[in-house]
């Protein structure tokens, strides 16, 4: 059943994937009526969110800020279709960095890097990073089920010199890597939600108490790696900038939690800043205290 759902849906992404970006957002616009107003995917997912953690937003406010997401979720889906096929000089010019000479300091110095960010703007073009750096990029990932499309991910990814590695190779290949001398960007998207029972810290995020995700803390620590969050700004559609902004170079130093909760403090500026940019179908808040 895996491999008949591949070879039924795999052609389809591939002429998706070489349409031009004119077309390519038309049929993102198409998608969104299907998405938000025939289907309502997680449409009750994104409005209890959106309640929860804006609890003095009218209901017509947060409409908009759904309605907003929803054109955003449909771009990205189809722009990461569009890695498959996109040019390396139109990926340059659409997703650019504010502070790349941050990155080759580190890369100067032998610095490696855990880089952590949220689900929010665009994280799925990062890896055209590969591009200015010497450093071997890995992106840790939850695998996907259908072993065929999970494959095709890490092709794609493997095209621009950039590794999926799952949470729980992640220990092991990142250890291996420091003891071979490798100088590496290791990618976080660090606001997932952790199983309750294997929560460590809990703390609040948008103003709910939740469980953090600690394993890009704890990493960072063991191995040494400087920290650095990505921020990613929507300049217009299709295009995006990404700011980089060192949290430590000596994770060792800080106490335990410190650097999380650092960063969820950076997220949540973001989302407050332009909230439909932020995932809203993630089931974040699934586990909160009371």
């Amino acid at each position: 059943m895996q491999l008949l759902s591949f070879v039924l849906i795999y052609p389809f992404l591939w002429v998706v994937s070489l349409l031009p970006f004119r077309l390519l957002y038309a049929l993102s616009d198409v998608m969104y009526v299907f998405l938000y107003r025939v289907f309502g995917y997680r449409k009750q997912t994104v409005m209890a969110n959106l309640k929860l953690v804006f609890p003095n937003k009218s209901d017509a406010e947060l409409k908009r800020i759904a309605k907003k997401f929803y054109h955003h979720l449909c771009d990205m889906i189809l722009e990461a279709i569009k890695s498959m096929n996109i040019r390396i000089l139109d990926m340059k010019e659409r997703f650019k960095f504010t502070n790349i000479e941050l990155i080759n300091d580190l890369e100067k110095r032998n610095k490696s890097i855990a880089m952590m960010c949220a689900h929010y703007g665009s994280w799925e073009w990062i890896f055209i990073l590969q591009a200015y750096t010497s450093h071997k990029t890995f992106a840790i990932y939850k695998r996907l089920n259908n072993k065929y499309f999970d494959a095709m991910v890490r092709k794609i990814r493997a095209r621009y010199d950039s590794y999926l590695i799952t949470t729980k190779e992640a220990v092991k290949v990142l250890t291996e890597n420091k003891e071979k001398g490798l100088l590496t960007i290791n990618g976080f998207v660090a606001d997932q939600s952790p199983k309750k029972h294997k929560a460590f810290h809990w703390n609040s995020f948008m103003g709910i108490e939740v469980p953090m995700y600690t394993g890009a803390e704890m990493l960072s620590k063991k191995l040494d790696l400087t920290v650095v969050f990505f921020s990613v700004k929507r300049v217009k559609r299709g295009f995006y900038e990404t700011t980089f902004q060192t949290l430590t170079e000596t994770p060792k130093d800080f106490d335990d939690y410190e650097i999380t909760d650092q960063f969820t403090k950076l997220v949540e500026k973001q989302i407050y800043e332009a909230p439909e940019y932020y995932l809203w179908t993630h089931k974040r808040w699934k586990h909160c205290k009371e």
